[in-house]
This record gives C-alpha cells, structure tokens and sequence, in this order.
C-alpha cells in the first residue's frame, strides 16, 4: 500500500482524540478502557457513543493498556481504528471550491516534533484553514502522538502528504494560489499581507527554517515582528500567529 494514501495508524490514545474520532465517524472496532477508570465525563460520553455505534468495549488491567498504547499517555482510553487516509492536492483544491471560499491552506517544510504537529493541526481547525501539506521524508506523520497532541482535530482536518514540498508549491500557484513563506528574514510584516486573497502560508522545520529551495519558490517571505531577546518564535507559535492573523483578516470580509 502506498504510503502517501494511507496513514499506519490504527490505535487511537487518550479521551478527546478518541471522542473526537468517534463523532467523526472513523470505523472503529474495538474500545480498550482501564479497569480502574471512572465512568464519568468523557469516559461517559466515549460509552455512549460506543454504545450507539455498536463498538465492543473491553476493560482491561493498566499493564494491558500500556501494551497496547505507544505515547504513554492514552489517559486509560485506546481505541482500534481504521488508518486516516491522506488526500492529494487535487482533492485539497475540491474541498476549497466546495466551501466556496478563497482557498487558505498551510504547508510544512519539514516538522518533525509530533507535539509541534499536532499543536498546528488543532490551530488549523480552529482557524478555518482549509487543509495542511506536509512532506513525506524528514518530517513527522499522522502519528498516534500527533493525534494525541492535536486533541482530535486530526480527525478533521484534510492532511496532504507530498514527496517534494516545493513542487507542492509550484502547484499551488499553477491553481492561482499565493504561497507566503514565513521567517525572520523577510522583508514584509506578516501582518501586512493580503489573507483574503487564496492562500498557501509557508512554516520551516524546527531550527532550520524555510529549504532554499522552497524559499525561492514563495511569492512573498513575510516575517512576524519581534521585541523581545529571542530571535524566533517555536513553530507552532509561529504558524498560528500567522492563521489568526488569516482569519481576522477573513472575517472583515
């Protein structure tokens, strides 16, 4: 099976990203709950849902549980799903022309820290992107840490996964998209930026910044200003200063 249409990741970890998987409607099989959990809140609700959709629950000892999870933190929920497909770009395009909106999408070149995905995925949601791009190599996936640490929201967010990110790029502008690549070198202040128009935001890897390459593919290097001692800002604190700003700007419109 081709890596890039579909994402290894059958086991779901922790109480949000499972109740989040459920009302998604991702198939699942099989709930593991500790033993010992209190059937309460979001272990009630996980129950109730399990309960309409027909999904076997098991109560299993906390040696089970850690078995079975990889993040050591599944909170006393594991859930056994299907794996999350990725979607290519053409169909990234069809999801904006279905919203009726100016596309608004946000490209990663090279994140590797699965808490830093998984943080810009749940900012994405949250800020009306319409879908992320990531690169195959050097780089994390949709891994259970990253589902975990975007509390859900990678259940709902379109994730493309390229094996170049700059010919990524080139296709986007063939699609009338204007890619802005964020860093601290640019010259124009992110802030200053046209949002409105369809758009593709740019964020580096952890440390290194935006690739030669895909630096010179950007229409625009913006960069967002900075007062304090420290030079830049954590990645996903920089990609969502940047998709606020995007939708602030979205929602004057």
């Amino acid at each position: 099976m081709n890596r890039l249409s579909q994402v290894p990741m059958g086991i779901i970890e922790g109480r949000n990203p499972v109740i989040e998987a459920l009302r998604a409607g991702r198939p699942i099989s099989k709930i593991l709950l500790d033993r010992n959990i209190k059937s309460q809140g979001a272990v009630d609700q996980i129950l109730q849902l399990a309960k309409v959709k027909g999904i076997r629950v098991e109560y299993v000892d906390r040696q089970a549980m850690d078995v079975q999870g990889s993040t050591g933190s599944s909170q006393g929920v594991i859930a056994f799903a299907a794996a999350k497909k990725y979607i290519s770009l053409e169909e990234l395009f069809a999801i904006s022309r279905e919203k009726n909106e100016p596309p608004l999408y946000l490209i990663l070149d090279g994140i590797e820290d699965p808490q830093n995905l998984g943080a810009i995925l749940r900012t994405a949601e949250a800020t009306g992107v319409h879908g992320v791009v990531i690169r195959e190599r050097r780089a994390v996936g949709l891994t259970p840490a990253v589902a975990r640490a975007s509390a859900g929201a990678v259940e709902y967010m379109p994730v493309a996964m390229v094996t170049n990110i700059s010919q990524a790029i080139v296709t986007m502008k063939k699609n009338n998209v204007w890619v802005t690549g964020i860093d601290m070198t640019g010259e124009l202040d992110y802030s200053k930026s046209d949002f409105k128009l369809p758009t593709a935001l740019v964020i580096g890897g952890e440390g290194k910044g935006l690739s030669d390459l895909v630096r010179k593919r950007c229409d625009f290097i913006a960069f967002i200003p900075m007062r304090g001692q420290i030079a830049s800002l954590n990645a996903s604190v920089a990609a969502a200063v940047v998709m606020y700003e995007a939708l602030r700007q979205r929602s004057r419109q």
